[in-house]
Protein backbone atom coordinates (compact mmCIF):
# COMPACT_ATOMS: atom_id res chain seq x y z
CA UNK A 1 0.00 0.00 0.00
CA UNK A 2 2.75 2.45 0.95
CA UNK A 3 4.68 1.67 -2.24
CA UNK A 4 1.57 2.31 -4.35
CA UNK A 5 0.90 5.59 -2.57
CA UNK A 6 4.47 6.77 -3.06
CA UNK A 7 4.55 5.57 -6.67
CA UNK A 8 1.37 7.54 -7.38
CA UNK A 9 2.74 10.62 -5.63
CA UNK A 10 6.04 10.31 -7.50
CA UNK A 11 4.40 9.93 -10.92
CA UNK A 12 5.86 12.24 -13.58
CA UNK A 13 4.64 15.78 -13.11
CA UNK A 14 3.42 15.17 -9.55
CA UNK A 15 6.47 15.14 -7.28
CA UNK A 16 7.86 18.61 -7.52
CA UNK A 17 9.53 20.49 -4.72
CA UNK A 18 7.35 23.35 -3.62
CA UNK A 19 9.09 26.73 -3.87
CA UNK A 20 8.49 27.22 -0.16
CA UNK A 21 9.40 23.62 0.69
CA UNK A 22 12.68 22.33 2.09
CA UNK A 23 15.74 22.29 -0.11
CA UNK A 24 18.66 19.88 -0.22
CA UNK A 25 20.35 21.74 2.65
CA UNK A 26 18.02 19.94 5.10
CA UNK A 27 20.05 16.80 4.42
CA UNK A 28 23.16 18.38 5.95
CA UNK A 29 21.84 17.40 9.40
CA UNK A 30 21.84 13.70 8.43
CA UNK A 31 24.66 11.19 8.42
CA UNK A 32 25.49 9.38 5.18
CA UNK A 33 23.70 6.28 6.45
CA UNK A 34 20.60 8.26 7.46
CA UNK A 35 20.50 9.75 3.93
CA UNK A 36 20.67 6.22 2.49
CA UNK A 37 17.80 5.13 4.74
CA UNK A 38 15.81 8.21 3.71
CA UNK A 39 16.41 7.31 0.07
CA UNK A 40 15.06 3.82 0.73
CA UNK A 41 12.04 5.28 2.53
CA UNK A 42 11.37 7.43 -0.53
CA UNK A 43 11.08 4.20 -2.52
CA UNK A 44 8.47 2.91 -0.08
CA UNK A 45 10.65 0.13 1.34
CA UNK A 46 9.78 -1.46 4.67
CA UNK A 47 12.29 -1.64 7.52
CA UNK A 48 12.95 -5.29 6.65
CA UNK A 49 13.56 -4.40 2.98
CA UNK A 50 15.88 -1.54 3.94
CA UNK A 51 17.79 -3.84 6.31
CA UNK A 52 18.34 -6.36 3.51
CA UNK A 53 19.37 -3.73 0.97
CA UNK A 54 21.77 -1.92 3.30
CA UNK A 55 22.96 -5.10 5.00
CA UNK A 56 22.13 -4.08 8.56
CA UNK A 57 19.89 -5.29 11.34
CA UNK A 58 16.26 -4.25 11.24
CA UNK A 59 16.66 -2.71 14.71
CA UNK A 60 19.43 -0.50 13.30
CA UNK A 61 17.14 0.63 10.50
CA UNK A 62 14.50 1.55 13.10
CA UNK A 63 17.10 3.61 14.96
CA UNK A 64 18.13 5.43 11.78
CA UNK A 65 14.50 6.13 10.86
CA UNK A 66 13.77 7.46 14.33
CA UNK A 67 16.85 9.71 14.33
CA UNK A 68 16.23 11.12 10.86
CA UNK A 69 12.59 11.84 11.69
CA UNK A 70 13.73 13.75 14.76
CA UNK A 71 16.47 15.66 12.96
CA UNK A 72 14.14 16.65 10.12
CA UNK A 73 11.24 17.35 12.51
CA UNK A 74 8.94 14.93 10.70
CA UNK A 75 6.08 13.02 12.30
CA UNK A 76 6.00 9.89 10.15
CA UNK A 77 7.90 7.79 7.66
CA UNK A 78 5.33 8.83 5.04
CA UNK A 79 6.41 12.46 5.51
CA UNK A 80 10.01 11.28 5.18
CA UNK A 81 9.15 9.40 1.97
CA UNK A 82 7.47 12.48 0.51
CA UNK A 83 10.46 14.66 1.43
CA UNK A 84 12.84 12.12 -0.09
CA UNK A 85 10.83 12.14 -3.32
CA UNK A 86 10.69 15.93 -3.40
CA UNK A 87 14.48 16.00 -3.11
CA UNK A 88 14.92 13.24 -5.71
CA UNK A 89 16.50 10.75 -3.30
CA UNK A 90 16.75 7.05 -4.02
CA UNK A 91 18.42 4.35 -1.96
CA UNK A 92 21.77 2.88 -2.97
Amino acid sequence: MTRRLIAEFAAPGRARRRPDGPGPAVLDALTRREREVLGCLSEGLSNADIARRLEMAEATVKSHVSRLLGKLELRSRVQAAVLGNELGLRGP
